[in-house]
C-alpha cells in the first residue's frame, strides 16, 4: 500500500455537503484539504455537449453502479436478503457533485416539530398514539437553532419562493404554515406551470391554502454572496437526472467548484473508492489516523489525515462506516447499539394520476416548479382521531415530461398495454396527464435499519451493506387517507379520468420512492442513543465527523437537502470557531 504525506483534512465524497464543507474549510481556514470522490468529475461543458434523454433518464449515466457496488433488502429479520440488481426506488449520484448534480432542486425547510418529533408528539397526543415499535426521538438541536443557516443556504444556492412566516407574519401566497424565517427568499417565484395553475385553483376551492414550490432554480440572473453568478431559468424541462444545461439549477459544480478552484489549500482527487477510515479504538484514545482507498489505476492508497469528514450519501457513509469498525453496530433484537439504527425512506408516491380532456403543455418546466398544500402536514393536521401519525404535503408539478421516458401512460380504461390502442392512447394523453402526488414523513422503527450483509459483496471484495426495512400499518393508512385527498383535489382540477394509487403492502424497491433515504448515523444528546452528537461530531471519535441525511433520526415530508447544507454550516462554524481552536469533543 502506497502512503501519502498527510494532509490537515480529509473529506470523503464531493457532492454537496462535501464541497461545501471543503469551501468553507478553504475560505476561512489556512488547512489543507482533500477531497476524495469515486466518480468523475462534472462541468457545465459536458452538460450541453451531451444531454441525451436515453442515456440519463433510462441509462442512469449519472447514477451509482450497481454491477460494482449495491446493496441488499430483506423486510424483517426472518428473511434473506437479496441484492438490488438494478436501481428503482432511489437513484444515487456518482462523480463530482454527486446527487446534487441530477437532483429536483425542491428546497422546503423542515418544519419545527420536526426536530423535536418525540417530545412534541407526546405532548399533544400522549405516549400511547405512538405507534407500536417505533424508535422516534428528538434531535438534540431545534428548528430555532438552526434557522440561520436555512436562511445562509438560500442565499448560497439562489432559491427562488415566497415566504409564508416571515419573522411570524404569515403572509398569503406563501407556505403560512411554515416554520418561521428571518428573510425573504432571495430570488423571487418562477412562472408556474398550467397543471400547478390548475391544482392551485382546485385545492383553494376545497378550502385549502396553496403555495408554489421554492426551488434552487434561478427565476432570474443571480449572483450569490460568493459572487457567483448564473443565469435564468429557460424552462426546458430537463432538470431531474441529469444536469442543468445552462446552469440555471444550483449543483455543486456552478455553485462551489467555481469558489473552490481558486483556494489553493483545497484538492479534488477523482476516482478514488474509499475502503476504510483508519482509526484507533475508543479504549486506545479514538482517533482518526486517516482514510485507505483505492485510486483509477487499482493501487490502494493511505492517505494520513488529522481529521476526517464523511460527507457521502446515506447507505455510504453508513457502509464505510461499518466496514471500518467506527461505532457500535445496532442489534434490533436487543436495541444496543447505534450504528446502523433509524433506517427511513420518505414516503413518496402519485396519489392521483390525473388525464385531463385539454393539452397541459408538459413539455415545459422546470426542477419542482408547482404547487403545494401543507394543511396535511405535521401538527397543521389535527391527528387525534386519526389512525396514523404525522401527515404530509400533497402537491403537483410541472418539472417537464421527456417524450422516452414518461410515454406511454393512459387511463385505466384503456385495457391494452401494447400495440394500436395503446400506441393511440398513448399519443393523445401524453400532452393530458399529471400527477396528484403527495411526500410524507416515514416514522422510524426499531425493526428498521442497517447492516453489513453476511453473504454478498462488492467488487473490493467487501460485505455489501444490508437494509432490513418495510412499511408499517401507520405508513399504509397515512397513504389510504392521503390517496382519498389527492383523488378529491383531482376531480376538482376537471379530471376526465383518474388513476388511483393501490396503496402500500411492503416495501417495493422497483418503483421509485425518492432518494431521500435518512439514518443509520444518527445525532444524539449521547453516546447510547447516536453515533454523533449534535454537533455531527462522532462520539468515540472526536477528529471524524459525519454529514448529510444519515445523521437524520427521523424524515420529514420536506426534501432534505435544505435541512443537509444548513447542518453543514453549522458544523462548519463549530470546527472553525471551537474545534480548531480545542480540538476535542464539542458536546
Amino acid at each position: 500500500m502506497k502512503t501519502l504525506p498527510s494532509t490537515d483534512v480529509v473529506i470523503v465524497g464531493a457532492g454537496w455537503t462535501g464541497l461545501l464543507m471543503a469551501k468553507e474549510l478553504g475560505s476561512r481556514t489556512s488547512l489543507s484539504v482533500v477531497v476524495l470522490e469515486r466518480g468523475g468529475p462534472r462541468n457545465l461543458a459536458n452538460y450541453i455537449a451531451g444531454m441525451d434523454e436515453l442515456d440519463y433518464f433510462i441509462r442512469l449515466h449519472m447514477m451509482q453502479d450497481t454491477s460494482r457496488e449495491t446493496v441488499t433488502l430483506r423486510h424483517d429479520e426472518n428473511e434473506r436478503a437479496l441484492p438490488i440488481r438494478q436501481l428503482g426506488c432511489f437513484l444515487p449520484g456518482s462523480g463530482v457533485g454527486g446527487t446534487g448534480e441530477h437532483w429536483g432542486s425542491l428546497y422546503p425547510r423542515l418544519i419545527p416539530e420536526c426536530f423535536q418529533l418525540y417530545s412534541k408528539t407526546v405532548e399533544k397526543y400522549g405516549v400511547k398514539k405512538l405507534p407500536e415499535g417505533h424508535s422516534i426521538q428528538d434531535w438534540g438541536i431545534t428548528y430555532d437553532e438552526l434557522e440561520p443557516y436555512y436562511a445562509r443556504s438560500e442565499r448560497e444556492v439562489g432559491v427562488s419562493g415566497k415566504a409564508g412566516n416571515l419573522k411570524g407574519k404569515k403572509i398569503e401566497g406563501g407556505n403560512i404554515f411554515e416554520g418561521w424565517r428571518s428573510t425573504e427568499y432571495p430570488m423571487p417565484l418562477k412562472p408556474l406551470p398550467y397543471v400547478a395553475t390548475l391544482f392551485r385553483d382546485a385545492a383553494k376551492s376545497l378550502g385549502y391554502h396553496p403555495y408554489s414550490n421554492p426551488t434552487a432554480v434561478t427565476s432570474e440572473l443571480y449572483t450569490n454572496p460568493e459572487g457567483v453568478t448564473r443565469r435564468a431559468c429557460a424552462l426546458c424541462g430537463f432538470c431531474e437526472r441529469m444536469g442543468c444545461m445552462i446552469g440555471a439549477k444550483a449543483q455543486p459544480s456552478n455553485v462551489l467548484m467555481p469558489v473552490i478552484q481558486k483556494q489553493k489549500g483545497v484538492s479534488i482527487r477523482t476516482g478514488a473508492s474509499v475502503r476504510r477510515i483508519v482509526h484507533d479504538t475508543a479504549q486506545a484514545g479514538g482517533k482518526a489516523r486517516g482514510v485507505t482507498y483505492i485510486d483509477a489505476s487499482g493501487e490502494e492508497v493511505f492517505q494520513p489525515a488529522d481529521l476526517v469528514i464523511l460527507a457521502s450519501w446515506t447507505l455510504s457513509n453508513n457502509h464505510l462506516l461499518l466496514l471500518s469498525g467506527a461505532g457500535n453496530p445496532y442489534n434490533a433484537a436487543t436495541g444496543k447499539g447505534t450504528l446502523g439504527k433509524n433506517l427511513t425512506h420518505q414516503i413518496s408516491f402519485t396519489a392521483a394520476q390525473v388525464f385531463m380532456g385539454k393539452p397541459l403543455n408538459r413539455f415545459m418546466g422546470a426542477g419542482g416548479a408547482g404547487t403545494r398544500i401543507a394543511d396535511l402536514e405535521g401538527d397543521v393536521l389535527d391527528q387525534s382521531n386519526l389512525p396514523f401519525i404525522r401527515g404530509g404535503i400533497l402537491q403537483a408539478h410541472g418539472v417537464g415530461y421527456q417524450p422516452i421516458a414518461i410515454f406511454g401512460s393512459v387511463p385505466q380504461s384503456v385495457k391494452s398495454r401494447w400495440g394500436a390502442e395503446w400506441k393511440k392512447a398513448s399519443i393523445e394523453y401524453y400532452d393530458r396527464t399529471g400527477t396528484v402526488s403527495f411526500s410524507g414523513e416515514h416514522i422510524p422503527y426499531k425493526g428498521n435499519f442497517i447492516d453489513l450483509d453476511p453473504t454478498y459483496k462488492d467488487h473490493a471484495g467487501d460485505p455489501l451493506l444490508r437494509l432490513t426495512i418495510n412499511w408499517r400499518d401507520n405508513e399504509r393508512k397515512m397513504v389510504e387517507f392521503m390517496t382519498a385527498k389527492g383523488v378529491e383535489i383531482a376531480r376538482a382540477m376537471g379530471a376526465k379520468e383518474i388513476n388511483v394509487f393501490p396503496g402500500y403492502r411492503n416495501y417495493d424497491v422497483t418503483r421509485y420512492q425518492s432518494t431521500h433515504v435518512q439514518g443509520g448515523t444518527i445525532m444524539a444528546t449521547s453516546p447510547d442513543r447516536g453515533v454523533v452528537n449534535p454537533y455531527l461530531q462522532h462520539w468515540q471519535i472526536p477528529n471524524l465527523f459525519v454529514l448529510g441525511a444519515s445523521t437524520f433520526p427521523n424524515t420529514g415530508s420536506a426534501n432534505p437537502t435544505p435541512t443537509i447544507l444548513a447542518l453543514t454550516y453549522r458544523t462548519a462554524d463549530a470546527l472553525v470557531d471551537r474545534y480548531l481552536k480545542k480540538p476535542g469533543p464539542l458536546a
